[in-house]
């Protein structure tokens, strides 16, 4: 059984049209609450589990803020838990034909552009992503015919149809270095859907960047007056902060990152102690793979708030393991994608993988730079 509830988020409501920084209302979105299975219910789910991935040659990727459950049994399965990117990638290059992604609606849509010939199915379809609620496709393509000097990038959180629309598709690993070899050459960028992470791109690179005016509901909530309280309590804490938080709670940080960003600082840095603001998701692994070291939540709410830290998507909280044994017994909650709209989003996300692999491999990034903008 699951309980329903509506999602309480204060965002802009309108579009506008004169070329201003539009953003979509989310505040009639909702989300269902699995209930929270009994030990005993949970060995039963998992074993199912195992049993179905084997017998259909099937494969398990979990995003970092799942259930720790989910986490858990991709990995042991043989899957794999990660970012949105790197769980699509992994699918596209394994040998499984069927790929369950736990996360939300947009990574199986990415899952299924980058393996369209294989079956993709997920717990829950209705599980979404605030940044692609607020960014609906005719919106942000009348957007994007407004400004058609400016290249135009999109974030992962989004729907196969926005990539469709962009030129570029980034995650918040590779933004900066892929905004700064486009400013090199003199571009302008239109940015969507999330401000803060758009912002925070700006000031990091100078980019003459116009954004969409999206936020995620998990990072938008973090405090940074509750956050300075926090440090004082914990003078030794390090902070590690994802860049879709706001500007006074990035300014507090001893390390910006990705999820991936994230569980790399925790590891290298010289410190016992973190407090890090990002979906609280992340901490099942930052303590997993750190077990001498304590992290702390950073601070949603002031004083008076009935929680001091809120910070877990609702949508992300929608996947759990009986979700999978159904769609793995049923083959319900396919994820399709129009072919045509499959194949133009692929490009900026090919484009985004060249340039990172040229990246890795010590090649000029810039090199790459003579494609972007091709439609």
């Amino acid at each position: 059984m699951s309980e329903m509830v509506s999602i309480d988020f204060e965002q802009p409501v309108s579009f506008v049209p004169g070329g201003g920084a539009p953003a979509c209302s989310t505040r009639n979105a909702w989300a269902r609450v699995p209930a929270e299975p009994t030990r005993a219910e949970r060995g039963v789910l998992k074993d199912r589990i195992r049993q179905l991935l084997r017998e259909q040659q099937a494969v398990l990727v979990a995003h970092y803020y799942v259930h720790p459950d989910l986490q858990d049994l991709a990995e042991e399965t043989g899957g794999l838990v990660a970012d949105s990117l790197e769980m699509a990638r992994f699918g596209r290059d394994h040998a499984a034909r069927t790929l369950v992604v736990a996360g939300v609606r947009f990574m199986g849509e990415t899952a299924k552009i980058l393996s369209p010939d294989k079956r993709v199915l997920m717990p829950d379809l209705d599980a979404t992503c605030s940044l692609d609620l607020g960014c609906p496709t005719e919106e942000f393509s009348a957007f994007c015919d407004q400004h058609p000097d400016r290249t135009v990038l999109v974030y992962a959180n989004t729907s196969a149809a926005v990539k469709a629309r962009a030129d570029w598709m980034v995650t918040s690993g590779c933004a900066l270095d892929v905004v700064r070899a486009l400013t090199a050459q003199g571009k302008k960028i239109l940015w969507a859907p999330d401000r803060h992470l758009g912002d925070y791109i700006r000031r990091e690179t100078g980019a003459d960047l116009l954004s969409w005016e999206g936020a995620c509901i998990v990072h938008d909530e973090f405090k940074g007056l509750e956050l300075e309280l926090l440090k004082e309590q914990h003078p030794n804490a390090k902070v590690l902060v994802h860049p879709e938080s706001p500007a006074d709670v990035i300014a507090l940080a001893d390390a910006v990152g990705s999820t991936a960003g994230i569980l790399s600082a925790a590891k290298n840095m010289d410190a016992r102690e973190f407090i890090v603001a990002t979906d609280t998701g992340l901490l099942h692994k930052l303590r997993t793979l750190n077990p001498g070291k304590t992290f702390i939540e950073a601070p949603t709410a002031g004083n008076g708030a009935t929680c001091k830290s809120c910070a877990h998507c609702p949508w992300m909280a929608m996947n759990d393991l009986a979700g999978v044994v159904r769609v793995l017994e049923t083959g319900a909650n396919e994820v399709h994608v129009d072919p045509a709209t499959g194949e133009r989003a692929r490009l900026p996300i090919a484009r985004m993988l060249d340039f990172t692999a040229a990246l890795k491999n010590g090649s000029s990034a810039v090199g790459i730079a003579p494609g972007i903008g091709v439609a």
